[in-house]
Parts: structure tokens; C-alpha cells; sequence
């Protein structure tokens, strides 16, 4: 089962409260302090994500099981992960680019 967890909005402007993942070379914010789960990132020129991840907003949800939700997908992005106790993959359904998150 998957619970809602934040909308992912691409931004080109700098946002209060960024956060740094130098490996990816985005700056995001935490959706939790945002009213609406809104999660900004924006993309370093230098970003090896895929193209489709930094030009659209993403929806992410918590799943309990991530191998489990990859099953049978197209996925965008493999799993990774971008801090401790949280792995991540990115799918596209429907023509939505999707996260899928998982504690660990």
C-alpha cells in the first residue's frame, strides 16, 4: 500500500531552508514544512538526473516494501539513497513521474 507523501516542484530559483545532496547536485527543501508537502528542488547545471525528473513535478509516496512496487514498472531512476534510513526510486505511470520511498 502507498500513503502520500509530497509533491516534488522543479524551481529555478533559490528556496528558504535548502538542503544540499552533492551527489545528485540539487538543492531541495523539506515538504514536511511546507502547508501544502510541497518539496522544491532545484537542479545544478551539472545534475546527471534525468532530464524528466528536473523539467517536471514529481508525487511521491511512502511504500512498505520498494523492490516490491519497482516490480513491473517503468522505472526512471533506480534506487538510491539520498540520506540515511531512506531509499528511493522514481518511476514514470501514466505519464506522471512518481517517487517511491521506503524507511530502512
Amino acid at each position: 500500500m502507498a500513503e502520500f507523501h509530497h509533491v516534488g516542484v522543479p524551481v529555478d530559483e533559490p528556496q528558504p531552508g535548502e538542503t544540499y545532496l552533492e551527489e545528485a547536485k540539487v538543492h531541495i527543501t523539506d515538504a514536511a514544512s511546507h502547508p501544502y508537502q510541497f518539496e522544491y528542488l532545484r537542479f545544478e547545471a551539472e545534475s546527471l538526473l534525468p532530464e524528466r525528473m528536473q523539467k517536471n513535478p514529481h508525487v511521491a509516496y511512502m511504500v512498505e516494501d520498494l523492490d516490491a512496487a519497482l516490480d513491473g514498472e517503468s522505472v526512471l531512476l533506480e534506487p538510491f539513497e539520498p540520506m540515511e534510513g531512506l531509499r528511493c526510486a522514481f518511476i514514470v505511470k501514466d505519464g506522471v513521474v512518481l517517487e517511491l520511498m521506503e524507511t530502512v
